[in-house]
C-alpha cells in the first residue's frame, strides 16, 4: 500500500518506519511538500502539531481517501484538550474517510517495536478494515472503539495518559498490567 505521510516529525518517521519495514511504500513531506504526499497516497497519514492541522489540509486534496487522524490538541500543564481534533479533520477534509488512530501512545513508542493496542474510531467500515490492516502490519493489535464521535474520549485519554506521564506515574499502572 502507498502511505502519505503529511509530516515529517517523529510520529510521522516512527510509523513511516514500521510501515516501510512491513513492505508498504511511504512517502513523508514537510510543509510545501504535503500535495505531494497526499497525491502519492492510497492512504494518508496526518501527523503534524495540531495547530498545523488547518493549513495542512487546505494545501492538500484528501477526496475520497482514508485520512488517519493521529493528532491531539493537549494543553501543556491542564493535560485537557482544547478541542476534538477528529471533529475538526472532519470538517476540514469531509471528503476524505476520516479514522482516528496512534494517538495515545508517546512518538518514541512507534520507534521500535511497539506491540501495542491501537484503538482506532471511524464511521467508514471499509476505511476501518484499511486501518485495521495497518495496525495489524506493525505488529500491534486494532481495537475498535466506536464512531467517529468517540475519538474525542480517545483524545482526552491521550490527554490524561500524558498528564500522569509527567506527573512521573506510568500510566500503565492504573490499567493493571
Amino acid at each position: 500500500m502507498r502511505i502519505g505521510i503529511l509530516g515529517a516529525g517523529n510520529m510521522a518517521h516512527g510509523l513511516g518506519g514500521l510501515w516501510t519495514k512491513a513492505g508498504h511504500q511511504t512517502k513523508l513531506s514537510h510543509r510545501g511538500e504535503f500535495a505531494e504526499a497526499a497525491a502519492f497516497g492510497d492512504v494518508i497519514l496526518l501527523a503534524v502539531l495540531a495547530e498545523g492541522v488547518p493549513d495542512t489540509l487546505r494545501a492538500v486534496d484528501v477526496s475520497g481517501k482514508v485520512l488517519i487522524d493521529c493528532t491531539n490538541s493537549v494543553v501543556p500543564g491542564e493535560w485537557t484538550v482544547r478541542a476534538s481534533m477528529a471533529h475538526e479533520v472532519a470538517e476540514l477534509a469531509p471528503k476524505a474517510r476520516v479514522v482516528k488512530a496512534f494517538n495515545l501512545c508517546h512518538e518514541a513508542v512507534w520507534r521500535d517495536d511497539p506491540r501495542k493496542l491501537v484503538p482506532i474510531c471511524g464511521d467508514d467500515p471499509e476505511a476501518l478494515e484499511v486501518v485495521k490492516g495497518l495496525v495489524t502490519d506493525i505488529g500491534c493489535t486494532p481495537a475498535h472503539a466506536g464512531p467517529l464521535s468517540r475519538a474525542a474520549i480517545l483524545e482526552a485519554a491521550a490527554a490524561f495518559v500524558i498528564g500522569l506521564s509527567v506527573s512521573g506515574f506510568d500510566p500503565r499502572d492504573a490499567l493493571g498490567r
